[in-house]
């Protein structure tokens, strides 16, 4: 299982007793972003000597920790990951990816290259949602899945941090990460049988955003072959509401390491600092102090990302696609019908009330959803996770399902016809459309949430098992739920393949946008109205 890299030897594991793949994990593709290379783009990785095991996932990268993060200490995936809550987990060291394969002789095979979500500020690729051995099995093909730096880590625009050099000072760390781990591909991917010159790079939630960074990026061009972003769109920051936000987050810690006592204190001590000085002390705190500070002003919370640059971003990237200024490549687009149903902590914002839709606090939650038995008697029930304020959950205009409908069409679909459109005016049979609309979760989570964010990445995947979806796999919905994820990869695969998702396992065509696919328990429905 030894394969040579541009990097050096790396060494997987044989699997093929078991999931039937090779797989070759934690394998570095650019250098630790530590020191001097904090807020710098990545650069390629320190070649070695002999053979590098690759075994085990690398770190996750550094973050603070939610319901979609590592746990502490990079411990398996459990009920330790809610003790990560709220605090630093993950390292800075972290700019690894993993190779899965199926455990045959075949070559040139299609890449599938997985970038995760989390609101470019949380996410790794050791979530077991994400592992790559079904996928490859059954897809055959190779499955590459991508640690990026995450939030202010990964993308700061901040004016002491300048050199001059155009992608330095776009402050978009993280979207070069991941053209770094494309061009790693690129480099390699021949060596574990993937061709590449057929890459397709998936995303899901802020991995979408970014899947659509990539297509809109000139810096891009040539690193993928094929798109599928699920659940985003075009969501980009501009370069003023990066610098202001990174301006705030800096007199944060200015005035939390002792050096000032206030905004304007804080901006007379900066002041007084050569922009080298500033940098290099930044560069001098430990990540998991400036991550404590963040976490410690929650407004801070949310790093504006990607960032319109006008060098890796175009200024306006919906009108430079619009005008057809954008790497052409096939798109398979996706939604859940039920987007909004994971965001309840929001839904006092849109409503006005102040109350967010979920009773328990994410800790408690997590404990809920990860010891329930969807196969025992019923444990839990709609009450024991939603506020009374949106119950019942059909109500009109108040109700969860009202709700979450608003949230889903706010924050996932408006706009996004629109960035299709300009994709398909240049590509109109190469640009494609789906809806997951399986909910056949036991109650109450079917009415709580139903076909919602994130679950149709574990039927591309075809991870049933342990993770966060798992009170969903119960053994009444497993026919459907199986046969289902079988004509999600078979789509999947045949997409990767050829730019062209349909396949016989459909059972009916998948024409182009604007007419659509939906993705139920009956495998596949077919409707010809718009999203």
């Amino acid at each position: 299982m030894v394969r040579q890299t541009t990097g050096g030897k790396v060494e997987g594991v044989d699997d093929s007793a078991g999931t039937g793949t090779w797989s070759w994990k934690g394998v570095p593709f650019a250098k630790p972003p530590v020191g001097d290379l904090r807020w710098a783009p990545p650069a390629d990785p320190a070649p070695w000597d002999g053979v590098r095991a690759a075994t085990q996932f690398g770190p996750s990268c550094a973050q603070g920790g939610r319901f979609f993060s590592p746990a502490p200490g990079g411990a398996p995936y459990g009920l330790a990951v809610r003790e990560g809550f709220g605090k630093p987990v993950g390292e800075e060291d972290c700019l690894t990816l993993n190779v899965w394969r199926p455990a045959n002789t075949d070559e040139k095979l299609p890449v599938i290259v997985f970038i995760y979500g989390g609101s470019n500020i949380s996410g790794y690729t050791a979530d077991p949602s994400y592992d790559g051995a079904q996928l490859a099995k059954r897809a055959n093909a190779l499955v590459v899945t991508v640690n990026y730096r995450l939030g202010f880590l990964g993308w700061f625009d901040l004016p002491q941090l300048k050199t001059g050099e155009p992608k330095n000072d776009s402050g978009n760390f993280a979207l070069l990460d991941q053209m770094q781990a494309l061009k790693f591909v690129q480099a390699n991917i021949g060596a574990f049988g993937g061709d590449a010159d057929n890459v397709t790079v998936m995303g899901q939630s802020a991995g979408a955003v970014n899947t659509w960074a990539l297509v809109a990026s000139p810096a891009a061009a040539g690193l993928l072959h094929k798109a599928v972003p699920m659940s985003g769109g075009i969501a980009f920051s501009t370069h003023a509401t990066a610098q202001t936000y990174a301006k705030a987050l800096v007199n944060a810690i200015v005035i939390a390491d002792g050096k000032a006592s206030d905004a304007t204190s804080a901006a007379n001590w900066l002041a007084s600092q050569t922009d080298a000085q500033v940098a290099s002390y930044l560069r001098s705190l430990p990540a998991d102090r400036l991550l404590a500070i963040m976490l410690a002003n929650p407004q801070l919370g949310n790093s504006p990302a990607p960032i319109e640059d006008g060098t890796v971003l175009p200024v306006n990237s919906r009108a430079a696609v619009a005008a057809g200024n954008f790497n052409k490549v096939p798109m398979l687009v996706g939604n859940t019908r039920d987007e909004g149903t994971l965001f309840g902590g929001l839904f006092g914002l849109y409503t006005g009330s102040g109350i967010p839709g979920f009773k328990p606090n994410d800790y408690d939650r997590f404990g809920l959803q990860f010891g329930f038995d969807p196969d025992a008697a019923p444990s839990l029930t709609e009450a024991d996770l939603i506020n009374p304020a949106y119950l019942p959950v059909t109500t009109p205009l108040t109700g969860w399902k009202a709700v979450s409908d608003v949230v889903t069409q706010s924050i996932f679909l408006n706009g996004l016809s629109a960035q299709i459109d300009s994709v398909a005016a240049q590509l109109p049979t190469k640009t494609w459309y789906y809806r997951f609309d399986w909910s056949q979760e036991a109650a109450p989570f079917n009415t709580v949430y139903g076909a919602t964010h994130g679950m149709d990445t574990v039927f591309f995947f075809r991870n049933f098992g342990t993770n966060v979806f798992s009170f969903a796999y119960g053994a009444a919905n497993r026919p459907g739920r199986e046969a289902l994820s079988d004509a999600m990869v078979g789509s999947l695969a045949a997409f990767a393949r050829t730019g062209d998702p349909n396949h016989p396992g459909l059972g009916v065509t998948w024409p182009n946008w604007p007419r659509r696919i939906v993705f139920d328990a009956s495998k596949t429905q077919l409707q010809n109205s718009t999203p």
